[in-house]
């Protein structure tokens, strides 16, 4: 039998930003004059908005085009905390030698904020834009290698004496059990630090004065331009979500593959 098409997935969500709207609405015109309502937002918006690409100096670009400075150096950033994350994460749920001289110095390491990081990147490699791929991916790899340690200590015993009994190498037994029952958790962990390198590279380039969507963030509240500021917010939350359905999909073609 054939499913009817469910509208309150589509309703729901109508409803929930109109009622956004209303209160963004009461509180700009009551409550903080100072913040611009949607209507006022979109009219010195659109701009960025209709013309996402143009470009005519270093922070004043479409939205677009910042979007994608800033999804460049994400992009970087949370490769390498992917690629560094993950062995690390295997060897601190393989080895308790590694876990037992390494976990107390990741428990210590994961907590420091990105504001933190970011002086010591510019330190490190003199220029903004290494620094902020450095502090993107120190703070979003812990995630990764968490959840990946989690999922190694928790594969079933029973496939590990399958293995054995079966005298499988120590190669064959990473490839063919532990990293296939390891793979939900390393998902998860991917998922979480790709929203932690998103939400590290606005403060990085806020503090840097890069150019994207920190940057344009930075700019406008400097100058005053509430509107801008709206934008910016808005720009980032969408990007977010954009990435983190992105994420889920890639994470549903592994599991039923």
């Amino acid at each position: 039998m054939r499913k009817s098409f469910d509208w309150s997935m589509v309703i729901a969500p109508v409803l929930g930003g109109l009622a956004m709207l209303i209160l963004w609405t009461v509180v700009s015109q009551f409550i903080s004059p100072d913040l611009p309502s949607p209507v006022k937002t979109w009219k010195e918006s659109q701009l960025y908005v209709l013309r996402p690409f143009f470009k005519e100096g270093e922070m004043n670009q479409g939205m677009g085009r910042l979007a994608f400075y800033s999804l460049v150096r994400v992009a970087k950033g949370y490769s390498l905390a992917v690629l560094i994350g993950t062995p690390v994460g295997f060897l601190l749920g393989l080895s308790r030698v590694f876990a037992r001289a390494f976990d107390p110095i990741i428990q210590v390491l994961r907590p420091i904020s990105p504001l933190a990081w970011l002086p010591l990147g510019l330190i490190l490699f003199r220029a903004s834009e290494p620094a902020g791929i450095f502090t993107i991916a120190v703070c979003a790899m812990w995630p990764t290698v968490l959840n990946t340690a989690m999922g190694v200590r928790s594969v079933n015993v029973d496939y590990l004496n399958v293995g054995r009994v079966l005298k499988l190498s120590r190669t064959k037994m990473l490839t063919k059990i532990i990293v296939p029952a390891t793979l939900p958790y390393m998902f998860t962990g991917y998922r979480l630090s790709l929203g932690l390198a998103w939400l590290v590279i606005v403060a990085a380039e806020m503090l840097t004065g890069s150019p994207g969507v920190g940057g344009f963030l930075w700019q406008e509240y400097n100058s005053l331009v509430y509107s801008h500021i709206i934008l910016a917010i808005l720009t980032i939350g969408f990007v977010g979500f954009l990435l983190d359905r992105l994420m889920g999909v890639v994470e549903r073609r592994f599991k039923a593959a």
